[in-house]
């Protein structure tokens, strides 16, 4: 029987103490992902992740490590070491969120492919052992949804039984779920099939649905920091501006680092 978000919630917040550093200690709030997470550089803007924004949500004393990476799955992070690399700084009392499916749907692409039920979820378990082993705690964020809308205007899910699968798994080891697939969707249907255009990375010469420009992330990003709240991960002195209008001139885009 699946488990309804509330239920997961309930979970996973019974089972898993808030973190055990002190108010004033830096903590450090690792993001293992894919594009709609990562640092974008100067020759992608205005293309825009998430993780570029969420530093506006975090008081000072909440370090951000985002080693989300373009084009990457839940398989080929681990795959190419990335996720040994993360284990090997990440210290008791951080964080360590996973955000993956869009790359693992490729079912084309044995490199990155995963099966919902059976390896997906082998694969984020990784993660869930590998932070929990050096005493960090783990936290699985749902893929923010794509734009897209049906004639009726509409927006509608396009990951399949990735999220329900990540919830199930929470659920199962007690680990926070903060669910930015459900939140996302609602975003995008309350804003409609022309207001989310502003928040996607459309341009003169691209329409694409996937990645956000800097209104997009972050507004994706208020949702992480608020469903890092709701589920206690972070306390109410963590984070801030939940409420406030963060100007899209504070995300800057630095130049990619020498190949």
């Amino acid at each position: 029987m699946s488990l309804t978000r509330r239920q997961v919630t309930s979970a996973a917040i019974a089972a898993v103490p808030l973190a055990g550093r002190s108010r004033r200690e830096p903590r450090t709030l690792y993001i293992a992902g894919d594009s709609t997470a990562a640092q974008k550089y100067a020759d992608a803007a205005p293309e825009t992740g998430w993780g570029m924004a969420i530093p506006f949500f975090l008081r000072k004393e909440v370090k951000v490590a985002n080693h989300a990476v373009n084009g990457r799955s839940s398989k080929s992070f681990v795959d190419e070491g990335r996720l040994d690399a993360i284990l090997s700084d990440i210290r008791p009392g951080d964080f360590l969120i996973v955000q993956f499916a869009h790359n693992d749907e490729k079912a084309t692409d044995p490199a990155r492919y995963t099966e919902p039920w059976t390896t997906y979820r082998q694969y984020l378990r990784l993660y869930i052992d590998g932070a929990r082993a050096r005493g960090a705690r783990p936290v699985l964020a749902t893929p923010v949804e794509r734009r897209r809308f049906d004639a009726e205007g509409t927006a509608l899910p396009t990951h399949g039984d990735y999220p329900a699968a990540m919830r199930a798994l929470a659920g199962e080891e007690g680990v926070a779920l903060l669910d930015t697939e459900a939140l996302s969707l609602e975003l995008w249907q309350r804003l409609g099939v022309e207001q989310t255009k502003t928040y996607f990375n459309w341009t003169a010469t691209e329409q694409d649905n996937t990645h956000f420009n800097p209104p997009g992330a972050i507004a994706v990003a208020r949702l992480v920091a608020q469903e890092l709240l709701r589920t206690r991960v972070l306390a109410r002195h963590d984070v801030v501006r939940l409420h406030e209008d963060v100007p899209t001139s504070w995300i800057t885009w630095p130049p990619a680092p020498a190949s």
